[in-house]
């Protein structure tokens, strides 16, 4: 009966243009649809919207048996619907499903409403003869929604077990991003909480658009390599109103990415908020045009970071850090061009990624480590116009607190401290340079 009703409403949408009643008979008509059982489904006819609830479709929500098939045709019910459809996972259930792709183009804008949960496998072998990047990947979907207050579980502990950050005697192997969104613009996500993922929690790949509120994320300070947000080749991105407790960086923004917009975050534990890391294998990579405005972050790895490996071309331009407030923070401000990620010595190269007109504005709270900002810059590029406006890191634990700078130049303005010394200051800056040796991999 679901499947007929979804035909016939089909085709009532279709024909809507030309489906006009008198208000005479338009009362009548309501009188008429009084007397069906389906009256609910049948009335959003003229709401311009259906709305498809997996259970009614055969899902068994009781997160043991597999919904995947269920999830996979009610997608593509809702994609090829003509008017606006909810996809709704109602809450108290808990669905099972697999990995899956769920593609556009769609005729219509879909939301998808998640009260329930939707939980992964908990065996990584069901990844075997699959794409072990993915696990829920979104693809190609113009003006999606997701909502709902419910919950994403990547359940992602054996794959954790597994890793070779764990435990340096495992296969290095990639895991999935718990949820991706590839190709999708003007994509709305809020009101979410996402858990436990098995990588990535949530990655935003060669997206226009982006809307990110009220979202949740939570893995264990242990969990290896699980980003909380991921932005990679994507533009006009804004993330707002959410909290990110994770193993990684609670946001990172990389390669080709633009327009980034962060407001009123919550971080830790994590690595902090991370623009890299950037120009990896001699790439060319850009970023410009982000800002954080509003963070509070708590036994971080680091504060707020830009990234980049020797070797690689492009730029990092037009960044404001901006009313920031860090609690017991390894590493508050870092500016690093000699990331290496890697268990051997990375070599010296020619090349860089350019860093320029960054701001660090209205910045305050404790470093666990004295060393509260780094700036290592690169020899054949070094760092220009670095800004810092009433910036005030002290101890966590008393005593004082320093700063490292190398081929770094720029300006302060007000209170600033611990006190910068750019590459005016080459004297000072031989004596310690010794302490880059610290700035390895975090």
């Amino acid at each position: 009966m679901k499947y007929l009703t979804f035909i016939l409403l089909q085709r009532a949408s279709t024909d809507n243009d030309s489906f006009k009643l008198s208000k005479t008979h338009q009362c009548g008509f309501d009188s008429l649809l009084q007397q069906l059982p389906e009256l609910g489904i049948f009335r959003k006819i003229f709401d311009s919207r259906i709305e498809l609830n997996v259970m009614d479709y055969g899902a068994k929500g009781d997160g043991i048996e597999d919904d995947t098939k269920v999830f996979t045709d009610v997608w593509d019910m809702a994609c090829s619907s003509k008017v606006e459809s909810r996809i709704i996972i109602p809450d108290g259930s808990y669905c099972l499903v697999k990995p899956i792709s769920l593609g556009g183009h769609c005729h219509s804008k879909v939301t998808l409403v998640i009260s329930g949960s939707i939980v992964a496998p908990s065996d990584p072998d069901v990844w075997d003869n699959k794409d072990t990047h993915k696990w829920l990947y979104f693809h190609s979907v113009d003006h999606l929604t997701v909502e709902g207050g419910g919950t994403i579980d990547g359940m992602g502990q054996r794959w954790w077990a597994t890793s070779c950050k764990t435990d340096p005697k495992n296969p290095c192997r990639h895991a999935p991003t718990a949820i991706t969104f590839h190709r999708c613009n003007n994509l709305v996500v809020k009101n979410l909480m996402i858990v436990n993922g098995q990588q990535m929690q949530m990655a935003f790949t060669t997206c226009d658009t982006v809307a990110v509120s009220h979202v949740s994320v939570f893995s264990p300070a242990s969990s290896p390599n699980t980003d909380g947000i991921h932005i990679s080749e994507s533009t006009n991105v804004e993330i707002k109103d959410t909290t990110v407790r994770t193993g990684d960086d609670c946001i990172s923004i990389v390669s080709n990415s633009s327009k980034v917009q962060v407001r009123r975050i919550v971080c830790g534990p994590g690595h902090g908020i991370s623009i890299g890391s950037l120009g990896k294998s001699d790439t060319c990579d850009q970023v410009y045009d982000v800002s954080v405005q509003g963070a509070f972050l708590s036994n971080t790895e680091n504060g707020l970071r830009i990234k980049t490996w020797q070797g690689g071309s492009g730029f990092v331009r037009n960044v404001t850090f901006e009313d920031v407030w860090m609690h017991n923070v390894s590493h508050p401000i870092i500016i690093d061009q000699y990331y290496c990620d890697s268990d051997k010595p990375c070599p010296n190269k020619t090349s860089a990624v350019n860093v320029e007109n960054i701001s660090f504005v209205n910045i305050g709270g404790t470093s666990a480590t004295m060393e509260a900002i780094v700036f290592a810059c690169s020899d054949v590029s070094p760092c220009e116009g670095v800004y810092l406006e009433d910036v005030e890191i002290v101890s966590a634990f008393g005593g004082v607190t320093t700063s490292f700078c190398w081929e770094v130049n720029g300006s302060t303005a007000g209170y600033v401290y611990p006190p910068i010394c750019y590459s005016t200051c080459k004297s000072f800056i031989k004596q310690t340079i010794s302490s880059a040796t610290n700035l390895q991999a975090i």
